[in-house]
């Protein structure tokens, strides 16, 4: 006779706690996607600018249904997002809400993900089907929207933290940057790393490496209009067969984590590196135990994912590490078995990631 199962006594306050939870994930997500309409219409920037509107205002200044922006804005105002005055019907953005919603290039601006977020819904049948008969998603079949929401999600560390903390913290990348150094960005996506560089150290010569041709056209376009296209070149290259000169300092800003095969890159890198040269790789910050990275940040890095960095690796048969695999254990197992002698890891405080200054 089979063993009867043990009846499970349900704990009812924490049943209704966990429903609770499960109703204020479900509102945020449509939070979000309402977030998302507002960023793409401008108008968490409209009241920014402002101030204080009816619906009727906010739909006159943007060329908006006003319908339409009424039950938007009573959607963010219940989220609390915006703040609303039933006596005025007034709509407000707190002016500490505007560097999340309405800062674009900010360090907190969350534009980017948005648009980033929304574009990942159109490969969701085919992730479905991945988990179904394993594989992935490739990065071609994302939309364009997917690329420019990733341009504006990485602005706010090359405005805000590459020449602001991130360089200075290593001195002698910096010295070499000043003296004039060549320079090349693995991974490049449309160059706005790069571009900042050469903007701040004009000595230097710069390369960017990319596999994917669209971002190389719009890095091209992008040096071009930054007026530094005299210092600056993009090279549609799999970096991962190999470099094809070697560089003072080389550069990859998250990529290794949805690379292929990331041990074969970094030694390509290394192989691309002069003797004295200095590899800097931004990656995840993460851990390498899953009970240490519970938690909202945790939560997004394993949606994104899902979505994008592990399915677009596994799509080439690649190793899947996702968005959490490349945490600094293994940076250092990986990067000793390419060969680098030395890895330190910059002492920077960012909940997004970390930072590593790396010799061969």
């Amino acid at each position: 006779m089979q063993n009867a199962q043990p009846t499970q006594t349900v704990d009812a306050a924490k049943q209704e706690a966990f429903i609770g939870k499960v109703l204020s994930d479900t509102s945020a997500a449509l939070t979000t996607t309402l977030a998302s309409i507002g960023d793409r219409l401008g108008l968490f920037k409209d009241l920014a600018a402002h101030g204080p509107s009816t619906s009727t205002e906010v739909s006159a200044r943007t060329g908006t249904n006003e319908r339409y922006v009424r039950e938007w804005l009573g959607g963010m105002a219940a989220a609390g997002y915006l703040n609303y005055d039933p006596g005025s019907g007034l709509f407000t953005l707190p002016v500490e809400h505007a560097a999340a919603l309405a800062q674009e290039g900010g360090p907190f601006f969350f534009g980017g993900s948005y648009q980033m977020f929304r574009a990942m819904n159109v490969v969701m049948d085919q992730v479905i089907q991945s988990f179904q008969h394993g594989g992935g998603v490739p990065q071609s079949a994302y939309p364009d929207e997917f690329w420019d929401g990733l341009e504006r999600f990485s602005a706010g560390w090359f405005e805000n933290l590459l020449l602001q903390q991130w360089i200075p913290a290593m001195p002698d990348v910096q010295a070499k940057l000043e003296r004039g150094a060549t320079v090349a960005d693995v991974g490049c996506g449309r160059g706005r790393a790069l571009v900042k560089l050469a903007q701040a150290f004009p000595k230097s010569r710069y390369v960017g490496f990319d596999l994917f041709p669209p971002t190389i056209e719009q890095a091209t376009r992008n040096a071009v209009t930054a007026e530094v296209e005299d210092r600056v070149r993009f090279e549609a290259r799999d970096a991962a067969r190999g470099l094809p000169d070697q560089f003072d300092v080389i550069t990859t800003f998250d990529v290794v984590h949805d690379a292929v095969d990331p041990v074969g890159l970094l030694r390509r890198i290394h192989a691309g590196l002069k003797d004295e040269g200095i590899y800097i790789c931004l990656d995840t910050n993460c851990s390498d135990r899953l009970e240490q990275n519970i938690g909202p940040l945790g939560a997004i890095f394993h949606g994104v994912s899902v979505m994008y960095c592990m399915t677009t690796s596994l799509a080439n048969g690649g190793a899947g590490l996702g968005t959490l695999g490349f945490h600094e254990r293994r940076v250092n197992e990986m990067c000793q078995e390419a060969g680098f002698r030395f890895v330190r890891r910059v002492p920077l405080e960012n909940p997004f990631n970390n930072l590593y200054e790396i010799r061969p």
